[in-house]
């Protein structure tokens, strides 16, 4: 009966060893890259074990800095291995820096480690940098419009061609500010021209002026060439302000004689109100007049033949009134009779 629990007990122990075994074969390849440090170490990269495994232990993929190690070391670079995990560590791209690095190394240009990490961690493509510095970019300008002294429009479109520059990489402007200047050099050449014919007839002049007031300055390129790409001609602007401004004249003295016209207006009616009041104290005081004169009577001032006299007068003057008229009226007059 003691013998079958032996032998239990013996293959418990035994799969307990193989599974210690294996947990513990996993943790020392987890911690230990056995395979990347047998590549490193034919490439002629010496790294060691304890190095590997402080990586694992601070988090840092012994993967993302072992193989651009590999690949600066063949290129003929020298790099720091810690300085490679601490740019890590603050967020930058490794292989990137060591590609730009390679790069820079084959084309002569002066670039070392801590520039390049500074390039990278200001948001920058190192590489990117790298291979524009060697090989010139080309950057193509929105249309450009501005209007001559003669007020024609002018559009112009440019292409401009820049090249790296290192050294102001960090700090420097970037493409927007050079688009901006170039644009405002475009309008400025653009609007000094006599005619936009001249324009027209030397684009040239354009790329000249615009390329020797030194727009590059400040900036993280260099500006190789400024080409005048298209021009055309767009709208007569000085006629148009022209006519907006004759349309606005016209405006306001319309407005004027409106105004001069309900001022007049205004006049009339109160002259033919001040008439109309007149001719109310004319009526008011005929109406007076039959009454002094029956108080005129009464009180023996005016005798019977004084009111002869004055109506024989009156009408004297009503028929005198009358052929005056009749005397006025010409056959062509449609009212005559």
């Amino acid at each position: 009966m003691h013998l079958p629990f032996f032998l239990l007990a013996t293959e418990l122990g035994l799969m307990l060893v193989v599974i210690t075994i294996i947990v513990l074969l996993i943790m020392f390849t987890y911690f230990i890259p056995v395979g990347l440090w047998v590549t490193a170490f034919f490439s002629g990269v010496r790294v060691n074990l304890f190095t590997l495994i402080g990586m694992r232990l601070r988090k840092v993929p012994p993967q993302a800095i072992i193989r651009p190690l590999i690949s600066a070391t063949k290129a003929g670079l020298t790099l720091d291995i810690n300085e490679m995990e601490s740019h890590y560590l603050a967020g930058g791209d490794v292989v990137k820096v060591v590609n730009a690095l390679i790069s820079a190394d084959k084309a002569n240009i002066d670039l070392g480690f801590k520039r390049a990490t500074a390039i990278d961690l200001a948001g920058r493509d190192v590489l990117e940098a790298v291979q524009v510095s060697v090989n010139p970019k080309v950057i193509t300008t929105p249309k450009v419009a501005a209007m001559a002294k003669d007020g024609i429009q002018v559009i112009a479109l440019a292409l401009v061609t820049v090249r790296a520059n290192i050294d102001r990489l960090v700090g420097g402007a970037g493409e927007e500010t050079i688009l901006a200047r170039v644009g405002e050099g475009i309008v400025s050449t653009i609007g000094s021209a006599g005619t936009h014919k001249a324009v027209l007839e030397n684009p040239d002049e354009i790329s000249k002026t615009v390329l020797s007031k030194g727009l590059d300055s400040g900036t993280a390129f260099e500006i190789l060439s400024i080409d005048i790409a298209d021009v055309d001609v767009g709208k007569n602007i000085g006629a148009e302000l022209q006519t907006d401004q004759a349309e606005a004249d016209k405006r306001i003295a319309q407005a004027k004689a409106e105004e001069r016209r309900a001022m007049a207006v205004a006049a009339e009616q109160e002259m033919t109100a001040r008439t109309q009041e007149m001719r109310a104290l004319v009526v008011e005081a005929e109406a007076e007049v039959p009454r002094a004169m029956a108080q005129a009577f009464r009180e023996g001032n005016m005798g019977i033949m004084d009111y002869y006299k004055m109506k024989n007068i009156q009408s004297d003057t009503d028929m005198r009134d009358s052929i005056a008229s009749d005397g006025d009226t010409t056959p062509e007059d449609p009212n005559q009779e």
